[in-house]
């Protein structure tokens, strides 16, 4: 009788969880692009393409000791749904005029609240039973939604940008809806204290930890490395194929979502084939991901385009879920699973700040894209031999 209750609580909760997760998912993916040709239709700098992202990502760093804390102290999927309602909030205001690097930041709040509440209500919303296949839906749908996100932004704003963020805001008013329907859970784990500066000492003390450890800096570095790699490209992809391939956004978003396809391709590679004990093993095909970035300067194909960028994803995929697993796994052991989270939370989104803000001063200062291309690829490669040499003796 227990498995049917079981049963029918996986039922109730997680269907709607997996539905707000998918469309807010897809709603953050397209507003990016919908933004980035909004901006092109103002006739803003350039540069202020790429400042998007790091709009977006602020909250994640300056909210990161606070966050976990906020999503514990109340039922995740209420937290859930005031996340969404402050995006919807944010992607209105761009709809009504707001400049959109501030409104796109208030969506970057919204993400930050929801990030935690996201993955923690999961052990609480379903029997340990469920957990691995659950995590599977929630990956493998979020990876369709980076995807989606990406055609549709860029098809929408195509052919009419103020329309297309609209329709974007019924997405997070309806991943907004889904949240409703998911039950209100007991609060499992209460918080020490709501006091800032205990918060933060908190994170400090669990951050350096698990940056202290060899297995928890490696992990922790090369996933920093890959998703601020990761989302960088995905705005150097609409540079340069505007540039090598005379692309508009909506061709353009289509090879961004090559990547996104790539990386679900090397995932379910990684899962099948390559174990956690074996994750400093597959740091090389870091060096490859690098090679190929850095080759991307001699193409002048579409055909030829889609195929690197797929491998670039496929390697990307194969590096990071195995490394992701070790930091889950490290984090989990030294520090716990939310403190784990909020720390890679943290590093990740710093590394997309860096990142892309670096790419942001190029643009500024007028450097060829080719050359922004070749020294992107140049700086991941040389980072993963670096990488490589120095955890080597992990292989053993």
């Amino acid at each position: 009788m227990q498995q049917t209750h079981s049963n029918k609580d996986f039922k109730k909760g997680f269907y709607p969880y997996l539905s707000a997760q998918f469309l807010s998912a897809l709603a953050d993916n397209a507003l990016l692009f919908a933004a980035i040709a909004l901006l092109a239709e103002m006739n803003a700098p350039t540069w202020h393409q790429p400042l998007l992202l790091q709009f977006f990502v602020l909250a994640y760093i300056v909210l990161a000791p606070f966050v976990g804390a906020f999503a514990d102290s109340r039922p995740k999927g209420q937290v859930m749904f005031m996340s969404n309602g402050i995006k919807l909030f944010g992607c209105l205001a761009m709809f009504f005029g707001m400049e959109p690097l501030y409104a796109y930041g208030i969506v970057g709040v919204g993400a930050a609240t929801y990030s935690p509440a996201k993955y923690g209500i999961l052990t609480e919303l379903l029997p340990k039973e469920y957990l691995v296949a659950a995590n599977g839906w929630v990956e493998g749908l979020t990876v369709a939604a980076i995807i989606l996100g990406a055609i549709v932004g860029g098809l929408l704003a195509k052919f009419d940008v103020q329309m297309a963020i609209l329709i974007i805001a019924v997405l997070y008013l309806l991943a907004a809806i889904f949240n409703r329907y998911i039950p209100t859970l007991p609060i499992n784990h209460k918080i020490n204290s709501k006091n800032p500066w205990f918060l933060f000492k908190d994170f400090y003390f669990s951050f350096t930890k698990l940056a202290q450890d060899r297995l928890g800096q490696l992990s922790l570095a090369v996933t920093t490395l890959f998703w601020g790699a990761g989302a960088t490209l995905r705005l150097v992809i609409i540079a340069w194929a505007a540039y090598a391939l005379n692309f508009q956004i909506d061709k353009a978003t289509q090879l961004s979502a090559v990547v996104a396809f790539g990386v679900a391709i090397g995932s379910v590679i990684a899962a099948r084939y390559i174990s956690m004990k074996n994750s400093v093993k597959v740091l090389p095909l870091g060096v490859l991901m690098g090679a190929f970035v850095c080759s991307m300067v001699f193409v002048s194909s579409w055909e030829y385009a889609a195929l690197l960028l797929l491998f670039i994803g496929i390697f990307s995929g194969m590096l990071i879920v195995p490394l992701n697993a070790l930091l889950q796994h490290r984090g989990h052991i030294l520090i716990g699973s939310g403190h784990s989270i909020a720390a890679q939370n943290f590093s990740e989104n710093l590394g997309i700040l860096i990142l892309s803000g670096t790419y942001t001063l190029m643009v500024k200062y007028g450097l060829p894209i080719n050359g922004i291309v070749f020294i992107f690829g140049l700086f991941v490669l040389m980072t993963m031999v670096i990488a490589s040499i120095y955890y080597s003796q992990d292989n053993k």
